[in-house]
């Protein structure tokens, strides 16, 4: 109870739905270069931040649900946010094996670990500040 009380209002359940999708994203991107000379492979592409975004914007409503039949309304939780694979409409490549392009699926590869490191460092900041707040010591951040 202490632990949901001291984590949910901070940062952090935020930083690890963004860490799930990172992962997600890097198993779905591997899946798409492993599939790169599959005929008719459809890549895949994980869809999560516009939906993080929507979550985290105070300046929407937010509406209480009071029966478990009734349609949500307004901004969502950020515990009910979560990373999603969607194949995108995507014309076949030149070649005309698949829709897969290298050079692109890299890219979004060197985003997503750029993302999911930058993740890492910032979770472990916001613990070390509340391990130094339960303790009643100063901490800097590296």
């Amino acid at each position: 109870m202490l632990g949901d009380l001291l984590f949910s209002k901070t940062a952090i359940p935020a930083v690890m739905k963004s860490l799930d999708a990172a992962m997600m994203r890097t198993r779905v991107i591997s899946n798409n270069v492993a599939n790169i000379t599959t005929p008719g492979y459809q890549r895949q592409e994980v869809s999560f931040e516009d939906e993080m975004r929507k979550a985290l914007d105070t300046m929407q409503l937010k509406g209480a649900r009071t029966q478990a039949g009734h349609l949500p309304l307004g901004r969502r939780d950020i515990e009910s946010v979560n990373a999603e694979v969607q194949k995108p409409n995507d014309p076949v490549m030149a070649g005309g094996v698949n829709n897969v392009d290298i050079d692109e699926e890299m890219a979004k590869l060197a985003e997503s670990q750029v993302m999911y490191n930058f993740g890492i460092r910032f979770a472990r900041d916001r613990l070390r500040i509340l391990n130094a707040a339960i303790r009643a010591q100063d901490t800097q951040i590296q």
